[in-house]
């Protein structure tokens, strides 16, 4: 029997040297690699790669609108202390201050009166002992009834009335007290002998430093009417009362005056119309 398809000759076959020698080349060549790797620059792990979030566009800040100029005092929460006042309602009005000099107007005889002058346009009156005030002169007809009187004053300085404005009723003569007894009382001087404080238009308003009041007055032979702006203070119906002056060196101030107590005042505009 023929025996050379099962066993071979006395030689090693030449397959497992082969094979062991292709493993023996590729694990020295990973050896290498990782060695070059080991004693090579070391490097941070890389993060995974991300879609960048864009940056917004900042919006541009629109510039600031430019502040007009306005008359407000430099100190702060003052007002305005030439704010202007609408103009005065109805027709005929008359000026009784020229808005430059004393001219039909003379400086009340009070002792201790303070300094009287024009500044800027405005009648100042400055704070005295008691009183300070002035006397309208050239009076230009005003009648005993039927008209009206209208001042715009304002408290500079003080702590009491800023305008005692009196004025003929009838045969007599009375006055308008703004800011009196501390500051706040209103009133007129005076009704069946009470004065401003005790009377039936007797009423308390705050009145703000270097601001402007539109004080009116209307006398007809029916009422005595009063305003400070549009609000109404006093509403007297004439028949049968006593109107008169406060005793007191007040009557100096008959029978048209302006006056101050213990406080600086200034009036800009002091007009009178008779009425229809």
């Amino acid at each position: 029997m023929n025996t050379s398809s099962t066993r071979t000759s006395g030689r090693t076959s030449p397959r497992p040297r082969l094979a062991r020698a292709g493993l023996a080349l590729l694990l020295g060549w990973l050896a290498a690699g990782c060695a070059s790797q080991s004693t090579g620059p070391s490097r941070a792990p890389q993060p995974a790669a991300t879609t960048p979030t864009p940056t917004p566009t900042p919006t541009p800040t629109p510039a600031a609108a430019p502040v007009a100029a306005t008359a407000e005092p430099a100190t702060a929460g003052e007002r305005p202390a030439y704010a202007e006042l609408p103009p005065l309602e109805g027709e005929g009005w008359q000026p009784l201050y020229d808005g430059q000099s004393l001219n039909g107007w003379k400086v009340t005889d009070f002792a201790g009166h303070g300094s009287v002058e024009v500044k800027n346009g405005n009648l100042v009156l400055e704070m005295g002992a008691t009183l300070t005030g002035v006397n309208l002169v050239n009076t230009n007809g005003i009648p005993a009834w039927g008209y009206e009187l209208a001042v715009d004053a304002m408290k500079v300085d003080g702590q009491d009335f800023f305008c005692g404005l009196t004025f003929v009723v009838g045969e007599s003569c009375c006055t308008f007290v703004v800011g009196g007894w501390g500051g706040g009382v209103v009133g007129v001087s005076s009704i069946d002998g009470s004065d401003a404080s005790m009377n039936e238009t007797t009423k308390f308003k705050s009145f703000e430093s270097k601001q402007w009041y539109r004080l009116k007055v209307r006398v007809t032979r029916a009422k005595l009417e009063t305003w400070i702006g549009k609000e109404k203070f006093a509403d007297i119906k004439l028949e049968g009362r006593r109107i008169s002056m406060r005793p007191g060196e007040i009557e100096l101030n008959q029978p048209f005056g302006l006056a101050t107590y213990q406080t600086t005042g200034a009036y800009r505009s002091v007009q009178w119309r008779p009425l229809k």
